[in-house]
């Protein structure tokens, strides 16, 4: 599933395709929001930003599209002339001066006036978002602090979308190499320095794998890596996906293990204790 950093730079990518645009023509496939189709016609999009996973594209008129890809959605930006050619099946579509936002197999859309969208029965359970909210490092250290927080692992916090919107499994990986911690480190452990380094680690990674498309690597170590002949879906990383390569940091041979589930890679010698 996309992370925040790739539903961001989604978003992104359509609010230039249609934000500040005036709607002209809009469908929808679920009937609930097919009726309402005509009243976008003359409503310009004022913004299209994230909540996490969540995709929110926002009307001058005050009504909100919610949208979340889960595994299989994906939106295509294309001309009014020019549909995509693919199988899979159309949900939303707006069109705006000849251009078009379409989103495809998507099943959570729903749509909500902005006063009310704190309502919604996913976004109300999220955490900040550290790309479409101002988020400070001193927040997120506060809220590592909170009790429904301080006693769980980081392994499993980072995964927690109540704790702060839009990490996922290799920013968990990547925020927790950088900040030298083992998965199994609490919140409640750490001194106030360590703290500092991990909520500095959330926000810094995240914003930079938003800026560099994916990439959370330093570049002095992805210039290594690419001189050791390594695929970008290895050096894009510091140790997601290089299990068995040695550590950038230390040398010692990176390794993969399961956190709740889900793989999570790491240096058993930068991150021990």
């Amino acid at each position: 599933m996309p992370e925040g950093p790739e539903i961001r730079r989604a978003a992104d990518r359509i609010e230039q395709q249609i934000g500040g645009r005036v709607i002209d023509d809009a469908w929808f496939a679920f009937p609930e929001l097919a009726e309402q189709a005509a009243t976008f016609i003359g409503v310009r999009v004022a913004r299209v930003d994230t909540w996490g996973k969540a995709m929110l594209i926002r009307f001058a008129d005050q009504r909100v599209l919610y949208s979340h890809n889960q595994l299989y959605g994906v939106w295509k930006l294309h001309s009014e002339d020019e549909p995509p050619n693919t199988k899979r099946a159309l949900r939303v579509r707006l069109s705006a001066e000849g251009r078009c936002a379409s989103l495809y197999s998507a099943s959570d859309i729903s749509l909500w006036q902005a006063d009310n969208l704190s309502e919604h029965p996913f976004l109300a359970r999220l955490g900040p978002d550290l790309l479409s909210q101002d988020v400070a490092p001193s927040d997120v250290q506060q809220r590592l602090n909170l009790k429904q927080f301080h006693k769980r692992s980081l392994g499993a916090l980072l995964l927690d979308q109540g704790f702060v919107a839009g990490l996922g499994n290799y920013l968990r990986s990547e925020i927790l190499f950088f900040s030298q911690l083992p998965p199994s480190a609490r919140p409640v452990d750490l001194t106030p320095e360590q703290q500092q380094t991990l909520a500095d680690c959330i926000i810094d990674v995240t914003r930079q794998a938003y800026q560099a498309a994916g990439v959370t690597n330093r570049e002095a170590w992805i210039a290594q890596a690419k001189a050791a002949g390594e695929p970008r879906r290895q050096w894009r990383f510091a140790v997601f996906e290089r299990a068995g390569l040695e550590c950038h940091r230390c040398g010692t041979v990176i390794e993969r293990t399961m956190v709740g589930s889900r793989r999570l890679y790491l240096c058993p010698y930068c991150q021990s204790s």
